[in-house]
């Protein structure tokens, strides 16, 4: 295979791997009724007249299941910690006792579940059209590469290949969504 095909076929992995990611991390935030770090992950404290993220004002403990305990680093921080966390809207009420914040996960109702899952097949679709989109620029990058020397069999070889990626990552996709939509659906 040439090299200027094989270079778009690694470059378009590269790119792939990264959607992934993002696709996992968006999944992660998604709650399942379990309590998990991941759940603030994209919460910003005001640290000074400075979004931060949560993690690098206080550390986040899990003591049990459904309980989620923020110490912050330092105790002037209890306050904006706590306005983050109802301005996040994440559907959990802190507790601050003047020491820690305590965040109490509630059980997931029936209803609340379907949502969730609804969430996750959105996440999981947004990540196989991130997908496609990759596929589509490579195979449009692999055609270009007509004029230089490359010849019509080894282009539909290399469109075959990326064909190939893309199903395999796409697989992914909806493995993932798949443990997720388990782990909520799970009592």
């Amino acid at each position: 295979m040439n090299d200027l095909i094989k270079k778009q076929l690694v470059d378009a992995q590269a790119t792939m791997d990264k959607a992934i990611a993002h696709c996992e991390a968006e999944l992660t935030k998604i709650r399942a009724g379990k309590a998990s770090a991941g759940m603030l992950d994209g919460i910003m404290v005001d640290y000074y007249g400075t979004p931060t993220p949560l993690a690098q004002v206080g550390g986040i403990t899990t003591p049990d299941a459904r309980t989620l305990i923020i110490q912050p680093w330092e105790k002037s921080l209890l306050v904006p910690i706590e306005r983050a966390i109802m301005e996040a809207n994440i559907g959990i009420n802190p507790q601050n006792d003047g020491i820690i914040i305590r965040l109490v996960v509630p059980p997931l109702t029936e209803e609340r579940r379907k949502d969730l899952v609804k969430k996750v097949k959105e996440e999981a679709e947004r990540g196989r059209i991130t997908v496609r989109n990759i596929r589509k620029d490579a195979n449009s990058k692999i055609q270009k590469l007509k004029g230089e020397s490359v010849s019509d069999d080894e282009i539909k070889t290399g469109e075959g290949e990326v064909q190939k990626i893309t199903d395999a990552y796409i697989l992914k996709v909806d493995k993932h969504a798949e443990v997720k939509e388990k782990d909520i659906m799970t009592i």
